[in-house]
């Protein structure tokens, strides 16, 4: 089964681009649009493969949604990686122990290439 990837971000075109990105590479995709909302889908539907996340949202953004992640045992282990327009991009990860980075704006070889490397290439 092809590997699933949690997308979280507020702005619903970058998500919605994301998701084309990696549905046409042959990985499945959900979207949560902020932290808060990330957790409740995680909860109820539990296992995903790796989860992309926006660190600047409202309601809950991505330093607070890492906090909370690491506090429940059952998802505390989903690779993370932030998805930032922050000038420190591989900062912003290090700070919250993130598996990789992506900065804004985004380029598609550099998404790619984080995401296989902690998902793998897509099953055919």
């Amino acid at each position: 089964m092809a590997k699933l990837i949690l997308i979280v971000e507020d702005d619903r075109d970058v998500a919605r681009l994301l998701a084309e990105i990696l549905e046409a590479e042959g990985y499945r995709t959900d979207v949560a649009g902020n932290g808060y909302e990330a957790l409740d889908h995680l909860r109820k539907n539990g296992h995903t493969d790796l989860i992309l996340l926006d660190m600047m949202m409202p309601v809950m953004d991505g330093w607070k949604f890492r906090e909370e992640q690491r506090k429940l045992p059952a998802i505390a282990s989903i690779p993370v990686v932030t998805v930032t327009a922050d000038g420190d991009a591989r900062g912003k990860a290090a700070s919250i122990q993130a598996a990789g980075y992506v900065a804004k704006p985004l380029r598609i070889d550099s998404l790619l290439d984080e995401v296989e490397r902690i998902c793998g290439l897509p099953e055919p």
